[in-house]
């Protein structure tokens, strides 16, 4: 029989959602078991494998994202959009800082059973400032894709409501889920609530929102992590930030991580050389992690539709450029 180690690691890689490992592992399994003799249940093995990842390469990438809920949920279903990311952070380029403070969150939330253990609790309300484009929701999704959890984006337009109550019971209700389904829920845009309340209108519904948030949020004991991200940290309520247990700040990245990003998006092309990867990075300086992505994109897209043989580097300079002005 396989061996004790490699049982718990297949056990572990399934519940981390590590998809590599698992096959990886599967197949040590096998490989072993055949050296043993057991050949019939190593092949057997090895064709549920084969299969297993067939299967899996020919779902539809809505297949793999869509993460429905109980079909009986119907009012949660219109305040939420609900998706299984597979992403993880190691397909992202982020500043030291930010990626530090995330890899801290994974590994609490991996050892939430241990910290218990000792009357302790992992991190698992956050807040992310940082401008468009810089990673805030896509963070959101790898954090969720590393720990094996459903990405909940909570429908804002969907909670406010002019009926005074109403948008309170709606997000009752979310806070409620959490409880019944573990995710990473992300308040997305979150200053649209979350605004300094002296900004409000004293008797308006978006001041009783604030105020239910704040209690919902401080009286949540759920397993479920809490995001709150926001282009306008500055208009937030000074009072959500005890509420939670970190504020991490996104910022435009730094030449070191533009360069990462090019070399990682273009490491399948060739390019042309009217650009080094160093100069075009300092010619992106300034320009957000999404542009400068989006702008690699279009300039394959270019290069496969012209049938050329190479990406245009000045033509991706051209389309982050321009994106990144429409933007101001």
């Amino acid at each position: 029989m396989a061996s004790a180690d490699k049982i718990k690691s297949l056990i572990k890689s399934f519940a981390d959602n590590d998809e590599e490992r698992f096959f990886t592992t599967a197949l040590q399994i096998a490989a072993s078991e055949a050296k043993k003799g057991h050949s019939r249940f190593a092949y057997d093995l090895k064709n549920l494998i084969d299969k297993a990842k067939i299967e899996k390469a020919s779902l539809k990438p809505q297949q793999k994202r869509i993460f429905p809920l109980n079909k009986s949920k119907r009012d949660l279903e219109n305040l939420v959009e609900v998706i299984k990311p597979d992403i993880k952070l190691k397909n992202m380029v982020l500043r030291n800082d930010v990626s530090a403070s995330i890899a801290r969150i994974i590994k609490e939330q991996r050892k939430a059973d241990n910290l218990r253990k000792h009357n302790l609790e992992p991190r698992s309300k956050f807040i992310f400032i940082g401008p468009p484009g810089s990673g805030k929701t896509m963070t959101s999704m790898a954090l969720a894709g590393e720990l094996g959890l459903p990405l909940f984006v909570v429908k804002l337009d969907g909670i406010i409501s002019k009926f005074m109550g109403e948008s309170i019971v709606k997000l009752k209700l979310i806070f409620d889920s959490m409880y019944k389904y573990k995710a990473v829920y992300l308040f997305d845009e979150f200053d649209s609530i979350g605004s300094k309340r002296t900004m409000l209108n004293d008797v308006g519904e978006a001041r009783r929102i604030l105020n239910s948030f704040l209690i919902n949020i401080e009286n949540n004991t759920s397993q479920s992590i809490i995001i709150a991200a926001t282009n306008l940290g500055e208009n937030l309520d000074t009072a959500l930030f005890r509420r939670f247990d970190d504020v991490i700040h996104y910022q435009t990245p730094e030449i070191k991580q533009i360069k990462s990003l090019l070399s990682r998006k273009l490491k399948n092309y060739k390019f042309t050389k009217d650009f080094t990867i160093s100069t075009l990075a300092k010619e992106l300086e300034g320009s957000s992690f999404a542009d400068i992505s989006k702008g690699i994109d279009e300039a394959v897209k270019e290069m496969i539709i012209e049938n050329k043989n190479s990406v245009s580097l000045r033509s991706l300079l051209t389309y982050v450029s321009s994106r990144t002005n429409n933007a101001k």
